[in-house]
């Protein structure tokens, strides 16, 4: 299968549903990260774009998309969404990955808002949490338990932004352990990524 993750910032898509990517990726599917900004306002762009470049190779994406929207400014708009089309188009998503929309963070919001539209006729799109996301519910758990620690070498590539969390004495490493385990918990195993979904449409035989 085609994977289209569709991300705001460089390492939301790394925190959001990199386990299952791992997964997705080790089983011989194919993986498209779409980053919409390179996260200007949280680092050095140019740090934080080689991070993201990183981080998808260690995945095993086949190919990293670029939005060339400013960080902090990202709107829902027409133009948003012809951007997520136009990598559509050339990825033909079987499965599509998208930042949750009740998210303190306006480009979290919008980058939401735009995959909603843009990925009408998709089968299957899943909505993913990062560290900002509010009220997430989800309603569909993978077990990582197998690929925890491979999500957290995934998470050190975006090696200028583990201690960003502004919160005393807390890393982003530390949040995705906790994160997994809670999710993991949820889900009836010991660690786990959470989604809520937008679509899934099962074909029975």
């Amino acid at each position: 299968m085609n994977i289209l993750a569709v991300g705001a910032h460089p390492d939301d898509i790394e925190f959001g549903c990199g386990g299952t990517l791992l997964k997705y990726s080790l089983s011989g599917h194919r993986i498209f990260p779409l980053v919409l900004t390179k996260g200007n306002i949280g680092g050095d762009p140019k740090v934080r774009s080689r991070e993201q470049e990183d981080a998808a190779a260690f995945l095993g994406a086949s190919e990293v998309f670029w939005g060339g929207f400013n960080d902090t400014e990202l709107i829902d708009n027409r133009e948003t969404i012809q951007k997520i089309e136009e990598v559509m188009r050339k990825v033909s998503p079987d499965v599509m990955f998208l930042n949750y929309y009740d998210d303190v963070h306006q480009d979290h919001r919008a980058a939401a808002q735009a995959g909603i539209s843009a990925s009408r006729y998709v089968k299957e799109v899943l909505f993913y949490e990062v560290p900002t996301t509010q009220h997430f519910d989800p309603d569909i758990f993978v077990d990582i338990m197998d690929v925890l620690e491979k999500k957290i070498e995934l998470m050190k590539k975006h090696a200028s932004q583990i201690d960003r969390t502004r919160i005393n004495n807390l890393t982003i490493v530390e949040s995705v352990r906790s994160c997994a385990n809670f999710r993991g918990y949820q889900g009836r195993v010991k660690f786990a990524e959470g989604f809520k979904a937008l679509r899934v449409l099962r074909a029975i035989h």
